[in-house]
């Protein structure tokens, strides 16, 4: 009878050890990317991105995790089109230190340029805040900037 348990025994433990597998890989971060500081000619074209007043909601996901999202929109007040822009999202504590500092697209590279005049909404969302921010509006900060 020891020998007919042998095949639930190896089975279950595959079984596990799938789950085991499947949940790390889902809940694995991926490598933090390296900031690249603002070219000098980004840095001077910083004062003709125009980025509106952003809204901050949180809402629950499907798997019963907070999402945090950040809907805003940024204009191209300057002569330049753009292909893409990277913003630092710089979320804080209750005591003014940095929780968390995370950058996100918000003028991909796969769309249009982002022409001179032209206005963008973009939407941001979080899942991963730590639980020690303040729930205030993080600080929002052009990271990257790519020119067409």
């Amino acid at each position: 009878m020891g020998n007919k348990r042998i095949p639930f025994v190896i089975g279950g433990t595959l079984a596990i050890l799938a789950v085991a597998i499947a949940l790390a890989l889902h809940f694995a971060r991926p490598a933090t990317p390296t900031r690249t500081p603002l070219t000098p000619e980004a840095k001077a074209y910083v004062a003709y991105l125009k980025l509106g007043p952003a809204q901050m909601k949180a809402a629950d996901s499907y798997m019963h995790q907070t999402i945090t999202e950040i809907d805003g929109a940024i204009t191209n007040a300057g002569n330049r089109s753009i292909r893409s822009i990277d913003i630092d999202c710089i979320f804080y504590d209750a005591y003014g230190q940095m929780a968390l500092r995370e950058r996100a697209a918000i003028v991909k590279p796969a769309a249009t340029p982002f022409r001179p005049g032209d206005t963008r909404n973009y939407r941001l969302a979080f899942d991963d805040i730590p639980s020690a921010w303040n729930n205030r509006l993080p600080r929002l900060v052009i990271g990257q900037i790519t020119f067409d």
